[in-house]
């Protein structure tokens, strides 16, 4: 994450949206910190300038993403969103779209109707699988562990996305396993 500060300058305040415009990688990604003459004000300009104005940026660009191939939302929130060259891919439950029941009770069959849920949301946004750069796994029983990384091996090649693990207290619909992920587009 990259760290921004200002310091007294005598120059004009930076439209950071033109500039993006024109070199795409000056917000977003890093800011420039600025050495100038002293200028007679005691105003401070605000130290996080940029990366505010970064933020504001990807607020403006991000899309939903809804599918009819992979279950609805279970509440106000989307199935994915896409924002500045990534999409942010909601927790994915077991459900099978049509119904929106668990495909079973079983482990192993939630896992798989979890990927391929997860796959058709990352098609409708132009992106797959091997797109995806982390992901997030919500298990009831981490003794699941095993079980989901068999199934999962199947859908992420080499190199595998980052990944994070964890044993919850409960999930949405009493579900054994729920899995959120970040693709790059």
């Amino acid at each position: 994450m990259a760290w921004c500060a200002a310091r007294y300058i005598s120059s004009p305040a930076i439209d950071v949206r033109q500039l993006r415009r024109h070199v795409p990688l000056a917000a977003g990604i890093c800011c420039a910190s600025f050495v100038g003459a002293r200028s007679s004000s005691t105003s401070f300009s605000k130290p996080f300038a940029c990366a505010s104005a970064a933020f504001s940026m990807a607020a403006e660009t991000k899309e939903a993403i809804k599918t009819e191939k992979a279950p609805a939302a279970l509440g106000p929130y989307s199935q994915a969103i896409k924002a500045n060259n990534f999409l942010f891919v909601s927790g994915v439950l077991g459900l099978i779209p049509e119904t929106g029941k668990f495909v079973s009770d079983s482990i192993e069959e939630q896992t798989e109707q979890v990927l391929k849920n997860m796959g058709e949301i990352l098609k409708a946004s132009g992106a797959s699988y091997s797109s995806v750069v982390k992901t997030t796994i919500m298990l009831a029983d981490l003794k699941d562990f095993k079980k989901v990384n068999e199934i999962y091996s199947k859908y992420f090649s080499a190199p595998a996305p980052a990944r994070s693990t964890y044993e919850v207290a409960a999930l949405p619909l009493d579900a054994r396993i729920e899995i959120e992920c970040i693709a790059a587009l």
